[in-house]
């Protein structure tokens, strides 16, 4: 007998236990459903976390734009007030002094520099801060705004020669620059000037 007659008599085996055992079948299933069930666990574990991040950052935003506001809400009021410690400087700074010998006049100056004072301490109460810069400081245009330049001052190019008005800030925030004259840059010195008449 060859061998194809042998195996056409060796009973099949699914024939005989049908396709599969039904433990093996049920075993399977399971499995099937753990695998998709582990899936979909990743999934929403995933989806839950990524839905956690982002509600902490909406929640992180909402706090910062909280503490800017309050920071920060009376920024266009303080602009405003601005011009008023400004008059008060201009006033302070055209007294003459012949005018100090009558006692109503010298009274009423001691009233406006007292008012001065106390506008800038409420000022620095609420982190509203007075930007007066030095004469021979670097001029700064985080800080400054250069309304002209200075030839000849014999200083460094871009340092602050004048202060035309004192700039102010609100926290870290800029409410406005300080007005400057800076000495201009690369002016040839009296001693270095040729002379081009022909």
């Amino acid at each position: 007998m060859t061998q194809d007659s042998t195996d056409d008599l060796t009973p099949d085996r699914n024939a005989v236990d049908g396709p599969q055992n039904p433990a093996e079948a049920a075993a399977a299933e399971l499995a099937s459903r753990l695998n998709k069930s582990e899936a979909e666990l990743a999934d929403t574990k995933d989806k839950l976390l990524r839905a956690l991040a982002e509600t902490e950052n909406q929640r992180r935003r909402a706090q910062r734009e909280r503490e800017d506001a309050s920071k920060y809400a009376a920024a266009n009021f303080a602009k405003d007030m601005l011009d008023v410690a400004d008059n008060f400087r201009r006033a302070l700074a055209s007294i003459d002094p012949a005018s100090l010998q009558d006692e109503r006049t010298k009274a009423l100056i001691e009233g406006v520099a007292a008012t001065e004072r106390a506008l800038l301490a409420a000022f620095e109460r609420h982190g509203i801060k007075r930007i007066e810069p030095e004469i021979g400081e670097r001029f700064d245009p985080n800080l400054h705004e250069a309304m002209f330049e200075v030839p000849n001052t014999g200083k460094p190019g871009g340092s602050i020669v004048q202060v035309v008005q004192a700039g102010y800030r609100m926290h870290d925030r800029l409410l406005r620059p300080a007005m400057v004259g800076v000495a201009k840059a690369g002016a040839p010195s009296a001693g270095s000037a040729v002379d081009q008449t022909v």
